[in-house]
């Protein structure tokens, strides 16, 4: 968007910006904190590895393998889930969610074969799907496009905060409780960490409203504000297409291939990089999760500053191509990193690359549809990037058996980053700049 056409833009009224900040400490925050328990369920087998591999006689293929089957369940219960959310409810879905979640989770404490750990991942990936893509529509609900950004920004910087608190925490619980009743410190991990999701599942089903109008915190003139904000962003966009109008849609598949390419930095990072830093020499659980968390506070910080810069500008592509690539040589450097230090900040570099590509991507396909296809949209585009959840932690673990080293997945992960970076460039400015 040029210069001349921010300046013709209709500011945002004091009314309005006092309803949406009303909206936003109601709901993001909370929405941030669901997030941070479902993404320390979701990686903090990264950390189990360090024990249970061990433990168990898993293979580095057989691990990747199964942290990658996650993503198989999660694929093919995604655009369901989502489309029964968007008909029941998210107050009452998103609490069937995290529930599950957390009871199969919990169940990992009697994992002792390969096939066990495989049939686990995979359960919980049909527990989890809906989850993510549901509050990135449910958001949709509430906050018109131009501040979706900043939004999506703040609630996905619950993966780094996850990383900050989740990696010490892990270790902390893997060093002090392995042995306790004769148990291993992994199994007492994932029977403390699932109790979070359950509670919160309850709550969820309390807290949250489905949609602006039955939101009793809200008054009359702050419902028509939203209301009529919503109805305006509506305009232009694809909103009440059939589910198959939606999968013959060019701009779908591309957004899903852009998100497939940023899914994989994502993955590769979150999941191996507990055996990274343990790589480098770092001794002790407790020890590589605080390390681990460096590169997530660096990103937590990048991902929230970069979100308002693209709401401010209302430009979308070079807010996502810049960390893209940024990303890319964070893990080229790592790859070849001659010392701990070096490794670690071009860690901290891929991380904040990665992780702001992933929420600053959503206001590309929220941009030009809504409503039920948004559901189905929204839906298509996570299940099969997030596909890469699977191929990512997999390939990953099959170069490292075959070559011994992890700068062959490292240079994988920079490529798919950089493939991304030229697909969000061909991607027309006016589709998405809005």
């Amino acid at each position: 968007m040029t210069t001349a056409s921010l300046a013709d833009a209709p500011a945002e009224t004091e009314f309005a910006a006092a309803t949406y900040r009303k909206v936003f400490w109601r709901l993001v925050p909370f929405l941030m904190l669901l997030y941070v328990i479902a993404y320390l369920d979701r990686v903090n087998v990264g950390f189990a590895k360090l024990q249970m591999s061990g433990d168990l006689g898993f293979s580095e293929t057989v691990f990747g393998l199964g942290a990658g089957l996650f993503f198989i369940g999660y694929f093919l219960f995604e655009v369901p889930s989502n489309i029964l959310l968007h008909k029941l409810g998210a107050r009452v879905w998103i609490a069937r969610i995290m529930v599950t979640w957390g009871v199969i989770s919990a169940c990992f404490w009697f994992v002792e074969t390969a096939w066990q750990f495989y049939a686990l991942r995979f359960l919980l990936g049909l527990a989890e799907a809906g989850f993510y893509p549901g509050i990135i529509l449910y958001i949709t609900y509430w906050f018109p496009s131009h501040q979706r950004a900043r939004i999506i920004a703040v609630f996905m910087a619950a993966i780094p905060v996850s990383g900050i608190f989740g990696g010490p925490l892990s270790g902390w619980i893997m060093d002090a409780f392995n042995g306790v009743g004769g148990h291993a410190g992994w199994q007492w991990m994932f029977l403390l960490e699932a109790a979070p999701a359950v509670l919160l599942g309850v709550v969820v089903f309390f807290y949250l409203d489905d949609r602006v109008r039955d939101a009793k915190w809200l008054n009359d003139e702050e419902k028509a504000q939203i209301a009529r904000d919503i109805a305006a962003d509506h305009q232009g966009k694809t909103s009440e297409a059939s589910f198959g109008a939606v999968v013959r849609d060019p701009r779908i598949w591309a957004m899903a291939f852009i998100y497939f390419c940023i899914v994989m930095g994502q993955y590769g990072l979150t999941f191996w990089l507990p055996t990274l830093v343990k790589g480098s020499g770092v001794q002790g659980n407790l020890m590589i999760g605080l390390i681990s968390a460096i590169p997530f506070l660096v990103a937590v910080v990048v991902m929230i500053l970069c979100g308002r810069s693209a709401d401010r500008m209302r430009e979308r592509r070079w807010h996502l191509i810049v960390p893209a690539l940024i990303g890319a040589v964070g893990f080229v450097i790592s790859a070849t990193a001659g010392s701990p230090l070096i490794g670690i900040v071009a860690l901290s570099a891929a991380a904040a690359g990665v992780l702001t590509c992933s929420p600053l991507f959503w206001s590309l396909p929220t941009a030009f549809i809504s409503g039920a296809a948004a559901a189905s949209g929204i839906a298509i585009v996570n299940s099969v990037g997030n596909l890469a959840g699977f191929v990512s932690p997999y390939a990953i673990g099959a170069l490292r058996d075959a070559t011994q080293s992890t700068a062959a997945g490292m240079y994988m992960l920079a490529g798919m980053l950089t493939i991304a970076a030229i697909a969000i460039y061909l991607t027309p400015a006016k589709l998405v700049n809005r």
